[in-house]
């Protein structure tokens, strides 16, 4: 994977959105797909987030400049962020149930650490499975997220992330479940959804870190 491929390329956002929504955008990235144990030095910096993150702490995050846009921009798609928590306040909220972050191996501890560290929240899909670019729209009559019996029905005005086909995640919730990493996915897709009120380098840092996370678990020995 070249640094080419590497880097993060801004989405599409259609145009009813951009309007209601100014600040809203997607941007995307590949990385390998990895399954099993994060490297230690990742999980050694889990470890020193949640020593850092003790009840004081976790309770001052919704002030910081990062989460608090979150919050903003919940209340803006009608979500009420303390029954709906913005990602990086979920992540916080675990900590503090569990004592520390727990370590749920790859891919998902690249995702946390990223959002941990930065405020701002990273998903990850099956690349194979995409079709195109990734963007956000709002979903159309009768689509439905995902295919098969798993597959859910959409409101027409409901908030996706979506391919050059279908939608693949509804914003800031669940993805489709035939989009989601499995045993057979080759490469991954990784995207992460900005607000108004956080800088392109936010978005930046936390695809770089997921990735990087998941490069070191690709890497041999």
């Amino acid at each position: 994977m070249s640094d080419e491929d590497d880097a993060a390329r801004p989405g599409w956002v259609a145009a009813e959105v951009a309007a209601e929504l100014p600040g809203l955008r997607l941007l995307e990235a590949d990385a390998p797909a990895v399954r099993g144990r994060t490297p230690a030095e990742a999980r050694a910096r889990l470890r020193g987030l949640a020593d850092r993150f003790g009840g004081a702490r976790a309770l001052e995050l919704r002030r910081q400049a990062v989460p608090a846009a979150y919050r903003v921009a919940f209340r803006h798609l009608g979500l009420d962020p303390d029954v709906d928590r913005p990602p990086a306040e979920a992540a916080v909220l675990q900590r503090l149930l569990h004592g520390g972050f727990r370590s749920a191996g790859l891919p998902g501890d690249a995702l946390l650490l990223a959002v941990v560290e930065t405020g701002v929240p990273v998903w990850a899909l099956d690349a194979g499975r995409l079709d195109g670019p990734l963007g956000l729209r709002t979903a159309r009559p009768g689509e439905r997220l995902g295919e098969g019996e798993l597959a859910s029905d959409l409101g027409p005005s409901r908030l996706v992330v979506a391919d050059a086909g279908a939608p693949v995640a509804v914003l800031f919730g669940a993805a489709a479940p035939d989009r989601e990493p499995g045993r057979a996915t080759r490469a991954l897709r990784l995207f992460t959804v900005g607000v108004s009120g956080v800088p392109e380098l936010h978005l930046e840092e936390a695809l770089a870190i997921a990735r990087e996370v998941l490069v070191e678990g690709a890497t041999p020995g």
